[in-house]
């Protein structure tokens, strides 16, 4: 009985350590796979990055723009987003520009916002043009570059 009871004891304990490993290790990937390090390590996004560190936002992080803010939000969307440029990097299915889709618009836009929501007020001009990057298209990634050097679409 008592060597049951110091077995469960351990049991717990190894189980407790490990779902404390886990959550460390969780938490570091979370933040760490949100770094314009980390994004900028696929070649295709290296002009996105090189762009966003000149910007004026560079000490934002890629995800801070470009993923929702809650949680399980955000991990849904971080899991497609990987599971999808995984699968397009390794089959050599990425085209020449990245061009954001009609999910991302709203979302950068709600970022922005979150953000910026006094300017956004002040502003008004989202009866005219409902995006913030309709005219502020250079400020996350600048397009001072010549266009045969950029690799992002600049529409």
């Amino acid at each position: 009985m008592k060597a049951q009871q110091g077995m469960s004891k351990t049991s717990v304990l190894i189980v407790l350590l490990m779902g404390i490993a886990l959550t460390l290790a969780a938490g570091f990937t979370w933040r760490h796979t949100d770094q314009a390090e980390f994004c900028g390590s696929c070649h295709v996004m290296y002009e996105a990055v090189r762009t966003h560190q000149k910007s004026v936002h560079a000490k934002l992080a890629c995800n801070d723009c470009h993923a929702p803010h809650e949680a399980m939000p955000k991990m849904v969307f971080k899991t497609y987003a990987g599971a999808k440029d995984m699968y397009k990097n390794a089959l050599g299915d990425v085209g020449d520009l990245i061009r954001v889709t009609d999910r991302s618009r709203e979302l950068i836009n709600e970022n922005c916002f979150n953000c910026h929501a006094m300017t956004g007020l002040n502003v008004g001009a989202r009866e005219v043009k409902p995006y913030c990057t309709d005219c502020h298209r250079q400020v996350p990634h600048m397009n001072k570059l010549s266009i045969s050097q950029r690799r992002v679409a600049d529409e």
